[in-house]
């Protein structure tokens, strides 16, 4: 027994309540907003460079570029030298035009300014659209391994749930786990044309799914334990038992990941920081759900079945 053992699992209608408010406030921003899509997905071209002494103004590049007939354009600076610039898909002529209107604009202002090209992606809509459809494959294929691997692994277990039901947990809650930082980059997107959904936010779900599904079977299998050891006891009191176990571990792995990963977002490249930020969301609230939202669904359905 733990000493000082917190009644974690008497508060699960709490937990129910404050998921599910997130995961409605997700699933508005989804339909209202839906997801800000980037060229991976969408197609486009997006060009990076830099300003050797200072970066034009958006207003300065926006009146520069607006000839050039790239339709809309997101510019984005960072920092005092830095720019990206988002567009729909250009060729190489256009875009050795737009290299030399920003290089004719900055020497203009100062003669002693110029504009390098740091880098230049360009995909087309039937690329962006496969692209999308293998993600979707991708995300819909791992959901489905973890389910039978949680299913396998806790073949033996009957006691008092059937093995399954631990798949079903860990499936609602990998659902959870992949819903929320959606709804919280639709939020963001909505607001920040900058905060994009690219190839590398697939990663980074895929890799938020890894991590929820190793902290859930964390705490099934100290379930699968303490059953052994205590049959005596009802499922609540050793949910309670098993959670209490691997809460402190848990929550000291995930805030020393994502310490790392805030530091990445706060001092990395803007490549990387949407994707440092999806997994700060994700990892978080994978922590929380295997704690709270999985054992807790574990709880639930073994008092129905005692009801019959």
């Amino acid at each position: 027994m733990i000493p000082h053992m917190i009644q974690l699992m008497k508060f699960r209608k709490i937990y129910y309540i404050f998921s599910g408010a997130l995961a409605l406030a997700s699933v508005l921003a989804l339909v209202f907003w839906g997801l800000n899509l980037g060229i991976d997905f969408k197609g486009g071209s997006l060009l990076f460079g830099e300003f050797n002494k200072q970066a034009l103004s958006q207003e300065e590049i926006k009146e520069t570029v607006k000839d050039i007939g790239l339709g809309e354009v997101i510019i984005q600076l960072t920092g005092e030298k830095e720019v990206t610039l988002r567009f729909n898909e250009a060729d190489e002529s256009k875009r050795r035009q737009l290299v030399g209107a920003l290089q004719s604009a900055a020497q203009n202002k100062d003669k002693e300014n110029n504009f390098t090209q740091k880098s230049f992606e360009s995909v087309g809509p039937s690329i962006g659209k496969e692209l999308r459809s293998k993600a979707a494959k991708a995300v819909v294929i791992v959901l489905i391994f973890i389910i039978g691997y949680v299913a396998f692994a806790f073949r033996k277990v009957s006691r008092p749930l059937a093995s399954w039901k631990y798949g079903a947990a860990t499936l609602i809650a990998l659902f959870h786990d992949v819903l929320l930082p959606l709804g919280l980059f639709s939020a963001l997107g909505h607001f920040d044309k900058s905060v994009e959904i690219s190839s590398g936010f697939i990663a980074a779900i895929l890799t938020v799914l890894g991590y929820s599904v190793h902290d859930s079977i964390i705490v099934f299998d100290r379930v699968r334990e303490n059953l052994i050891k205590n049959p005596g006891k009802n499922f609540e009191e050793i949910a309670n038992i098993s959670v209490n176990q691997t809460f402190i571990r848990s929550l000291n792995t995930s805030l020393t990941v994502i310490l790392v990963l805030l530091a990445v977002y706060l001092f990395g490249g803007e490549s990387i920081r949407n994707i440092a930020l999806v997994l700060i969301a994700g990892i978080g609230v994978g922590t929380y759900s295997s704690i709270f939202i999985g054992s807790s669904l574990l709880v639930s359905w073994s008092k129905r079945w005692q009801r019959g």
